[in-house]
């Protein structure tokens, strides 16, 4: 066996200083701890495994489903989201007690070939049913006094780097890529979950799988809160005359944005010739807010139509948004649509912390189950920070959780009753691990 090396930095009181990969039963993923404690009370990775189909031999089984979805997705919220890092990780005490492995046993967790076959392994039919389970799991940690939620809707590119199927040339991007539509739920308090990931390629329209993602939403939010107000948002890629005419079959409340037309512009005359008036002797910024009925060529019925126009440089600039709401101002209803941009923020969190851009496998289909994979470790991550409330951390975000709770190094100390983490004495952030710890064992499932 070949020895670790020894390192050597500056002296310090005239006495060397060397550090030395020898420490044993050492981990700097504590908080690991508390990723399978969240994921034992929502029951995540167990239901998950249950809609999966094993098709190994059984003689030569190693790891069930369950322990290869705990480590990868508990691997993912840790911040490791390549396969290759579980070459490494497989053997780190935290990892291995959180997905339920004594760290004594001469078995350590599965390495990147098996994780990788396991990836590849999943069909389209697999998918459709852990999406489903990964919504309704969202949805259920909703508070039990719902009665209104917006549905948020956006894509967001996913830059490729190889030779992924189905990874095409998107102009508007102008690079190869998928484009992901992501969908969130969000309350009246603001709170936003992540409801669904659905993997596209970059060729055909972008309301590609728009509608069929809205009704499953709508189903399962239903299903969990049968007298429940549900309020579609989305950018003007979503304002489309099929999307609107189902919302108004199925008692769906909509703020969409559209694309502007010749008509929609005619009847926003007025407004934009008031606020070009206005800046012209007053050049500060200022809006009009109007509204007006409006019928597009596609859709059923004349809807409401809110215009926002404001005067950007030298151009008068208009927006419009699309609403079945008769109650309100049209600046009042605008509003409520801008307030859909928070979603970008919480795309920002999946995609920069949880690197959910990590689509690298060849097959469309592994890439599609990874993203739900990640989607799994941010519904984990999001439990942490709802039972972070009422904390100096109820607002933060998933990179800081991470840093500041979960990246916490302790020595393994082992009997035959228990398994002893001994954390740093000097740890200021003790009172927040104990608190999040005692919520997480009393938060109702």
């Amino acid at each position: 066996m070949i020895a670790p090396p020894t390192l050597a930095f500056p002296a310090v009181s005239h006495r060397t200083v060397n550090a030395s990969f020898d420490g044993g039963d050492l981990t700097s993923d504590t908080g690991l701890l508390f990723l399978a404690q969240a994921d034992q009370r929502l029951g995540l990775t167990d239901r998950m495994a249950r809609v999966l189909l094993e098709r190994r031999q059984i003689g030569k089984i190693r790891f069930d489903l369950a322990t290869l979805l705990k480590e990868r997705i508990y691997a993912i919220a840790a911040g490791y989201e390549d396969c290759n890092d579980l070459d490494t990780l497989k053997d780190d005490p935290a990892l291995r007690i959180a997905c339920g492995k004594d760290i004594h046993s001469h078995q350590a967790l599965a390495s990147q070939p098996t994780l990788s076959r396991f990836e590849n392994a999943v069909t389209a039919r697999e998918l459709l049913r852990l999406g489903t389970l990964l919504s309704q799991t969202a949805v259920a940690q909703l508070p039990k006094a719902t009665k209104h939620v917006f549905l948020d809707l956006d894509a967001t590119v996913d830059p490729t780097h190889g030779q992924q199927e189905l990874s095409l040339f998107d102009g508007h991007y102008d690079t190869w890529c998928y484009l992901p539509l992501l969908a969130f739920v969000t309350e009246d308090s603001g709170v936003q979950h992540l409801m669904g990931a659905l993997l596209r390629s970059a060729c055909g329209r972008s309301t590609k799988g728009v509608l069929w993602m809205v009704r499953k939403a709508v189903r399962i939010l239903r299903e969990c809160f049968p007298k429940i107000q549900i309020t579609l948002r989305g950018d003007c890629g979503f304002g489309y005359g099929r999307l609107i005419n189902w919302c108004e079959r199925a008692g769906v409340g909509y703020l969409l944005a559209v694309q502007s037309t010749n008509p929609m512009r005619n009847k926003a005359l007025w407004a934009q010739m008031e606020v070009a008036v206005w800046h012209r002797f007053n050049p500060a910024d200022f809006c009009i807010y109007d509204e007006f009925m409006h019928k597009a060529g596609t859709w059923n019925m004349p809807t409401r139509m809110i215009v926002k126009a404001t005067v950007d440089g030298s151009k008068v600039e208009t927006r419009f948004v699309v609403t079945h709401a008769s109650e309100g101002t049209a600046e009042e209803v605008y509003r409520s649509y801008t307030q859909r941009g928070d979603a970008e923020n919480r795309i920002k969190e999946f995609k920069l912390d949880l690197l959910s851009g990590r689509t690298s496998c060849h097959r469309f289909l592994a890439n599609a189950f990874r993203l739900l994979l990640h989607h799994a470790a941010s519904i984990l991550m999001k439990s942490l920070q709802l039972a972070l409330s009422g904390t100096g951390y109820a607002k933060a975000q998933v990179n800081t959780v991470r840093v500041r709770l979960l990246k916490v190094a302790a020595r393994i100390e082992v009997s035959c009753r228990r398994f002893l983490f001994h954390l740093p004495t000097s740890f200021p952030l003790h009172d927040l691990w104990c608190t999040l710890s005692t919520r997480l064992w009393t938060a109702p499932a």
